[in-house]
């Protein structure tokens, strides 16, 4: 009987410490989830940012010089 008991209390504690470490495998799941929305928004800022600067629009084609002018457009926003 003692016996039982003992391997009782040892699987409680066992399926305690898995809902524990599942718990905190969805918390960290939650936080990174939320850094990576967080990190979207920044990004979503830093384009509206360069977008409010009306960088200069390439039409490609074969123009080195409007290629240059392009170039430098961009570099001056950033």
């Amino acid at each position: 009987m003692v016996h039982v008991l003992a391997q009782r209390a040892l699987a409680d504690a066992i399926e305690m410490m898995a809902n524990t470490m599942a718990q905190k495998a969805a918390s960290r799941t939650a936080d990174r989830e939320a850094q990576e929305t967080r990190r979207g928004g920044d990004d979503e800022l830093r384009l509206e940012r360069f977008m409010n600067n009306k960088p200069p629009i390439f039409n490609g084609g074969y123009d080195p010089d409007g290629a240059q002018k392009w170039i430098e457009g961009v570099e001056r926003i950033f």
